[in-house]
């Protein structure tokens, strides 16, 4: 490697998001010496919101979230891993998936990312609240309604929350959402969706829709009101001992018909490297060291990190540190849902969550909410066919 080559990445602004990437980038310039790699941060919402092309100019290095693999297939703004590392390294990284979480960086035949992070919202709970009240965990829709009428339970439902909570219950009830070309759900699952899901929110404090999943999750270990959250995007940091004021214990969802457990839509994040880095063979290395299993079950989950490779999920020693958050949720990380990745559905995204939520605060007509997420489905494809 030459002398003094600069990287710099740009990731999310938590614990889970940040510390792991400042603690790989310091080792892999310790066995690197030239190399120095700097990480910026940004909010949860800028996460989900800033074009990464735009991030692609200013950065080597990007975190992102997988529904943008489209439109990353699209603009070019980042390269494609396949290009660049071995084909056993990725193979090992496929077989190794948590979930459809490698899949989720795959589009146009290209890997875009490597799954880093793995993700999706899973249940969680103050086990000493519980006791207190002398209850138990909820196993069934039923039985959660009846904890959220004693003011127990709180969720996360901004609008982006809301969205992937609506989907979740629609794939619980068996259809996976947008998979037509016109529609986003059927009429019959997409009503009975929406109305499960405001029964349950007419239940939780309304400032629950002003609030992201770590906003809940500090809710639940600063104060003493909240036992139990159904769904939300999961986070080990909660579970590790010294991180919050409480510990948080993580579950699998209840279940909606009696058989299966509620299925949730996949997150969790990956790395890639800009088309515009000037070190492209450093970056990719760099990606490499992050994305394996020795990194991702040691330093990487060691320093706050959720690791996106399954040695890591189903090691003892990080399932020990984190009172078994990774076996407990893996069932659900398993089976979650695949969003669309298409280029132009971040437009539908970064909307629909409105529609749902304003029907969850305010009730409404549900044939209406649905017709007005098909028509923002169907805007969401022209911008395919104009790009």
């Amino acid at each position: 490697m030459s002398d003094h080559i600069i990287l710099k990445g740009i990731t999310w602004n938590h614990s889970r998001g940040f510390t792991p990437m400042v603690a790989t980038a310091q080792r892999f310039s310790e066995l690197n010496p030239s190399v120095n790699i700097t990480w910026e941060k940004r909010s949860l919402q800028q996460f989900a919101d800033l074009s990464i092309q735009q991030l692609a100019e200013r950065y080597d290095l990007l975190v992102i979230d997988h529904p943008w693999a489209g439109f990353a297939a699209k603009t070019g703004s980042i390269l494609p891993f396949d290009k660049y590392l071995s084909a056993d390294f990725l193979q090992d990284q496929q077989t190794n998936t948590v979930g459809h979480s490698y899949e989720s960086y795959a589009y146009d035949g290209h890997q875009w990312a490597l799954a880093i992070d793995a993700a999706t919202p899973v249940a969680s709970s103050r086990p000493d609240l519980l006791q207190k009240h002398s209850l138990s965990l909820p196993k069934t829709y039923h039985d959660l309604l009846a904890l959220a009428k004693k003011g127990l339970v709180a969720f996360p439902a901004i609008p982006i929350d809301s969205l992937m909570t609506f989907y979740t219950f629609c794939c619980s009830l068996g259809e996976d959402p947008c998979q037509q070309q016109d529609q986003v759900i059927s009429e019959a699952t997409g009503i009975k969706a929406l109305q499960l899901y405001r029964e349950l929110a007419k239940n939780i404090d309304p400032s629950c829709f002003n609030k992201n999943p770590i906003q809940i999750y500090e809710t639940m270990t600063l104060s003493d009101d909240i036992a139990y959250c159904p769904f939300a995007y999961g986070y080990s940091n909660y579970s590790r001992n010294g991180y919050a004021r409480r510990l948080l214990h993580f579950h699998d969802m209840v279940t909606v018909d009696g058989k299966t457990n509620l299925r949730s839509s996949l997150g969790g994040t990956g790395i890639a490297v800009s088309s515009n880095c000037k070190h492209i063979d450093v970056a990719m290395q760099y990606a490499q060291y992050v994305a394996s299993p020795q990194c991702q079950q040691g330093l990487y989950t060691d320093n706050g990190g959720q690791p996106g490779h399954l040695t890591a999920w189903t090691d003892a020693a990080t399932n020990q540190l984190t009172h078994n958050y990774f076996s407990n949720t893996l069932p659900a990380l398993q089976r979650a849902y695949l969003r669309p990745r298409y280029f132009g559905h971040m437009f539908f995204q970064d909307h629909a969550g409105d529609i749902v939520r304003d029907y969850l605060m305010n009730g409404g007509d549900e044939r209406e909410v649905l017709k007005a997420m098909d028509e923002l489905y169907l805007q969401s494809k022209q911008k395919v066919q104009a790009s």
